[in-house]
């Protein structure tokens, strides 16, 4: 069964979550990805006082049409407040 773009991000926080053990925060993208789908997904690694210097990470991962995880990877660790600039695709 396939699935839609709000039960994948579900998916991608609830399954990250389980698989790191920590504080996920927020679904940063969600896209198609051929036959699945791509997620990017961030995490509260390290909590801070202040909260501006906790340590996030970003997460890719890949999803089966159906919603079955193929793999994850963490892709970035930063700083709450540093500034982040996608590279897009094409």
């Amino acid at each position: 069964m396939t699935k839609n773009v709000v039960d994948i991000g579900k998916l991608s926080m609830s399954a990250l979550k389980e698989l790191i053990n920590k504080p996920v925060e927020q679904v940063v993208s969600i896209a198609k990805d051929g036959q699945g789908w791509k997620t990017v997904v961030e995490a509260l690694e390290r909590r801070a006082v202040p909260n501006s210097q906790d340590l996030l990470g970003r997460y890719e991962m890949k999803f089966t049409g159906g919603g079955q995880l193929l793999n994850y990877r963490q892709i970035i660790l930063r700083h709450r407040t540093d500034l982040v600039k996608e590279e897009k695709n094409g």
